[in-house]
C-alpha cells in the first residue's frame, strides 16, 4: 500500500509539471501577450509591466521561474486582477465552488443509483423505460436551460430561494439541484449497466442456489461490484465539480472558480490560467487515487501492489 502510494505521489508530480509546461507553451504559441488588450497603455508603462512579470525574458528563463513558482509553494500574481496572488483567488472562490459540488455530488448518487437499481431489476417494464427516459433527459438538458427553469420555478414563482447570488445559506440548493440533476442521468446510466451484467455472473447464480434471499443477492453481493463504473465516473467528474461550472455559476452569479478558469483564458491572464490548470489536474490525480483505494476495497479482485 505504502509503495504504492508513494509511486502514485511521484507520477502525479509528473503530471502536474507536464501540466505547467504544456500549459506554458500554448500561451507563449498565442501571438497576443498578455497587454497587448490595454489599449491605451503606453509603451513604457507596458514594458515596464512586462519586465516586472519577467515576459521580456527568454522563454527558458520564463518557464523556470514559472515552475520554480509552483514548486516552492509560491504561485505568481494574476495579471489582470492585480494586487491578487492565484493562490489567493483560488483559497477564496474554490471553498464556493466546493459548497455546490459537495451538495451536488449527493444529490446525484441519490437519484442516479436507485434510479439505475431500479431500472436494472426490472428489465423490459415501466419501471425500467421510464428510469431510462429520465436518465437520458438528464444527459440531454443542458445546464443552461435546467438552470433557469429550476431559478424560475423555485425562486420567482414559489420564491423559496434566491435566483442569483452568493449571500444567503440556501443559495447553493439550486445550483446543486442543477449540477446533481444532470449527472445523475450518467449514474443512473453506469449504475443499470453494472448491475445488469453483475447479476448476470456465475457468483451471483451460486449465491441464489445456496438460498440468499433477493435483497441480499442485490445489496451484499451485486450492487458493490456494478457500483465501479460509477467510481470510475465519479473521479473526474468530481474533480470538475470541484473547480466549479461555468455555465451555472454565470446562470446564478455565483463567484465560484469556474468564473475565473474562463475569465482567465479570455482575458490573457497566463498566470491564473495556469494556476487553476494546475489545481484541476491535482483535483483530478487525488480523486483517482480515493477512486482506486475504494475500487481495491470493493472488489477483492484488485491489488494496490505495484
Amino acid at each position: 500500500m505504502l509503495r504504492f502510494l508513494i509511486s502514485r505521489l511521484l507520477q502525479g508530480i509528473v503530471v502536474i509539471y507536464a501540466v505547467l509546461i504544456i500549459t506554458f507553451a500554448l500561451q507563449k504559441l498565442s501571438p497576443t501577450s498578455p497587454f497587448n488588450g490595454e489599449r491605451n497603455m503606453p509603451e513604457e508603462i507596458r514594458a515596464r509591466q512586462e519586465a516586472f512579470y519577467g515576459y521580456d525574458k527568454p522563454w527558458p528563463e520564463q518557464l523556470r521561474r514559472h515552475l520554480w513558482n509552483y514548486t516552492t509553494l509560491n504561485p505568481p500574481a494574476s495579471i489582470k486582477l492585480i494586487g491578487h496572488g492565484v493562490g489567493e483567488i483560488i483559497s477564496e472562490a474554490f471553498p464556493v465552488s466546493m459548497s455546490i459540488a459537495i451538495p451536488a455530488l449527493l444529490i446525484a448518487l441519490g437519484l442516479g443509483i436507485p434510479l439505475g437499481a431500479i431500472a436494472a431489476l426490472r428489465p423490459g417494464t415501466l419501471e425500467d423505460r421510464a428510469a431510462t427516459i429520465a436518465a437520458t433527459t438528464g444527459i440531454c438538458l443542458p445546464s443552461f436551460v435546467l438552470g433557469p427553469s429550476l431559478a424560475l420555478y423555485f425562486g420567482i414563482k414559489l420564491r423559496w430561494f434566491n435566483v442569483s447570488g452568493w449571500e444567503e445559506t440556501a443559495d447553493w440548493v439550486l445550483p446543486s439541484m442543477t449540477l446533481g440533476i444532470i449527472y445523475s442521468g450518467y449514474i443512473a446510466r453506469l449504475t443499470r449497466g453494472g448491475l445488469r451484467e453483475t447479476l448476470a455472473q456465475e457468483f451471483i447464480r451460486t449465491a441464489r442456489a445456496k438460498g440468499a434471499s433477493e435483497p441480499t443477492v442485490v445489496m451484499r453481493h451485486a450492487l458493490k461490484l456494478a457500483c465501479l463504473p460509477v467510481l470510475n465516473f465519479l473521479g473526474p467528474t468530481a474533480a470538475g465539480l470541484f473547480t466549479g461550472s461555468f455555465v451555472v455559476e454565470t446562470v446564478f452569479q455565483i463567484p465560484g472558480l469556474g468564473q475565473h478558469f474562463v475569465s482567465s483564458a479570455m482575458n490573457g491572464d497566463q498566470s491564473l490560467s495556469s494556476g487553476i490548470t494546475a489545481f484541476y489536474a491535482a483535483l483530478i490525480l487525488l480523486f483517482n487515487l480515493l477512486v482506486d483505494i475504494l475500487q481495491a476495497a470493493l472488489n477483492p479482485r484488485i491489488s494496490l501492489k505495484e
